[in-house]
């Protein structure tokens, strides 16, 4: 799992040579930071970065870079026990169930 801080601090002290970005396993941007960084365009670029990053929420990263889900969405499985349940209680029918069922996956 990816740490912010960690990503930030590549992004301040390396980020001319794209560091940050294959911390982050974005090889390719990473190529090109480190093939110009004779330019310091990617130094500049890398400054940017470092201020989004340390603006950022920590769900907002985890979410972008670690591939998980945030507070704010609904965990799947739970949401679909809870209408397998109602469904089983007769609340529901079967084709609203696997209406839900199709929306969540």
């Amino acid at each position: 799992m990816k740490s912010k801080s960690t990503t930030a601090v590549l992004a301040f002290f390396l980020g001319g040579f794209g560091a940050h970005r294959f911390y982050l396993g974005q090889t390719g941007f990473g190529i090109l930071y480190f093939i110009f960084c004779w330019t310091l365009i990617p130094a500049v670029i890398a400054l940017v970065d470092f201020v989004v990053f340390v603006s950022i929420s920590e769900e907002t990263f985890n979410a972008k870079y670690n591939n998980k889900r945030t507070s704010a969405n609904i965990n799947t499985a739970d949401e679909l026990e809870k209408f397998y349940s109602l469904k089983e209680k007769g609340i529901i029918s079967e084709a609203e169930f696997q209406n839900r069922k199709s929306q969540l996956i």
